[in-house]
């Protein structure tokens, strides 16, 4: 069979039968689509294999921490220097912050005392005991009477209070190195105010 014309025009050769020329060229148009569907393979197959260029992810930007998360990591910063500046002065920090409620208002007791430090009656009894045999406080009977005994500062206290109250200034020194005194007075109206809403019933 020869060509004649344009592709796919076939012309019979001699001799050939119409059913010869039929098969040829079904077996002709058969193999060119095998071509072309082995060609778009190809191309699929490398396009596969081919790394594709990834985008880097975009990383998000971390969440703030919680103003009460803030509060508590700043608290527990703090009390860990003050507990190592006290010692030097054989102070624990419950004991200086019963020393300080006393200072304020003179004549709390033990239950008060406990309310504002944080610790149970029980505690509290332990360390208003042991201030007192060291003579730091004296306990006189309530002027209502009964069996409930009141605080007081002793001379030797509030002189050892003092000396703890030094040791205060620099770790407040430290941390408010870089701010200013506008500031300084925000934060502490907004610790108050915070404070209060809470337990609006306890001094601040």
């Amino acid at each position: 069979m020869v060509k004649a014309g344009g592709a796919g025009a076939w012309r019979p050769r001699r001799g050939e039968s119409a059913f010869a020329q039929v098969i040829k060229q079904l077996v002709i148009k058969m193999l060119d689509t095998a071509s072309r569907n082995l060609h778009l393979g190809l191309a699929r197959y490398r396009r596969a294999m081919t790394p594709r260029r990834t985008r880097p992810a975009v990383q998000q930007a971390a969440p703030a921490p919680r103003l009460g998360y803030l509060v508590f990591r700043l608290e527990r910063r703090i009390r860990a220097r003050l507990d190592d500046a006290l010692a030097r002065h054989g102070v624990t920090t419950t004991e200086y912050m019963a020393l300080s409620e006393l200072r304020t208002r003179e004549g709390v007791s033990s239950a008060e005392l406990a309310r504002i430090a944080f610790v149970t009656p029980q505690a509290m009894n332990l360390v208003v005991r042991d201030l007192e045999g060291r003579g730091l406080i004296r306990r006189d009977p309530h002027p209502d009477g009964g069996r409930v005994l009141c605080s007081r500062l002793t001379s030797e206290g509030l002189a050892v209070l003092r000396r703890c109250d030094g040791s205060l200034d620099d770790i407040e020194a430290v941390m408010l190195a870089k701010i200013d005194d506008a500031m300084r007075e925000t934060l502490v109206e907004g610790l108050t105010v915070c404070a209060r809403a809470l337990r609006p019933d306890a001094p601040v």
